[in-house]
């Protein structure tokens, strides 16, 4: 369904160039999930707001690489095809739906105007089929609660009106930007249920953006685990979680706490993300890792095949794996 290959996005200001993607590639099929995961800042937003073209150029710009939807270019698009490919081929659901939403409309209006603007729908078939997808994503009293505005709903169900929304033109893939930040555990839950309810039903493929590693076990088929604006590791959701191949995964997998440890000491990545204006030499990982060599510092690794349909950007991939053990 969806092809990024070698995409590099940078941002131009004034304090010089930050290079927020560098060299993202990962392929999604119909009905499948990936799951894109990392710290704050690894560049996974700003893939997304490549991939539906909505980054603000100035100052991000496309330096390379591709992005094909069903085969086609949509880097190539004009900016009329590219508005509808927008919502029909690939949506989005936004980390901050109070943010994403209007606040001087009614949701209802707001669900509507999809089908005004791309399907031409007259206002009050638009607005039908607002409170039929207000009902789909289990908004209680649907009919009435149109009417209301973003702020007049809780987190969770504006969230669930940012579904809406993504879903109502039957999009291809879905892509899902931390859509459970700031709710809570029960709340969280009703949102990838309902998601993983969708997808059935659609068929579609999504891409969930988080760094909830919970989340990710429970609901992934593969993952893309991004550091310093590019994929680090990329491999079956089973095979990162059991034996990681990058010791980056490997950190981020030993900071859960777990059961059959209690009482002992979590383990921390130490040290803090690269400046994406000042990406140190060689791997981007090298002055937080504890397997790196002078190799490491001189030269950046290239994606290493480590098995079917997986890859890892570490030169000592295999001593990883082997240090990991069958956990």
């Amino acid at each position: 369904m969806l092809e990024v290959e070698d995409l590099h996005v940078e941002f131009r200001t004034r304090a010089g160039t930050a290079e927020a993607v560098n060299g993202v590639s990962f392929t999604v099929d119909r009905g499948e999930t990936l799951a894109v995961m990392g710290e704050s800042g690894s560049g996974k937003s700003v893939t997304a707001q490549a991939v539906m073209g909505i980054l603000d150029m100035p100052p991000g710009a496309i330096t390379g690489g591709s992005i094909r939807f069903c085969g086609r270019d949509l880097l190539g698009m004009s900016a009329e095809e590219r508005r509808r490919v927008r919502g029909e081929g690939v949506s989005i659901i936004f980390q901050d739906a109070l943010s994403a939403l209007n606040p001087l409309f009614p949701v209802g209006w707001q669900i509507a105007e999809m089908f005004r603007v791309h399907r031409g729908a007259s206002r009050s078939e638009a607005n039908k089929r607002a409170v039929e997808l207000m009902d789909r994503v289990h908004i209680p009293d649907a009919r009435r609660r149109a009417g209301d505005y973003p702020h007049q709903f809780s987190g969770g169900m504006r969230q669930r009106i940012m579904i809406a929304m993504a879903i109502a033109l039957d999009p291809g893939v879905l892509i899902a930007d931390e859509p459970t930040t700031a709710l809570d555990v029960t709340v969280q839950a009703q949102i990838m249920e309902l998601l993983a309810e969708l997808q059935e039903e659609l068929g579609m493929a999504l891409i969930l953006i988080t760094h909830d590693l919970g989340v990710v076990a429970d609901v992934a088929d593969r993952v893309a685990v991004m550091y310093g604006g590019r994929v680090v590791e990329y491999a079956d959701v089973f095979d990162a979680y059991r034996r990681p191949a990058h010791p980056y995964t490997k950190g981020l997998l030993e900071s859960i706490p777990r059961l059959d440890q209690v009482g002992s000491d979590l383990q921390a990545i130490g040290g803090t993300p690269p400046s994406l204006m000042d990406m140190p030499l060689g791997c981007a990982f090298h002055p937080r890792c504890h397997y790196r060599r002078e190799t490491c510092v001189t030269t950046p690794p290239p994606m290493y095949t480590v098995g079917p349909e997986r890859a890892s950007a570490c030169h000592f991939y295999q001593e990883v794996l082997d240090d990991h053990g069958d956990r």
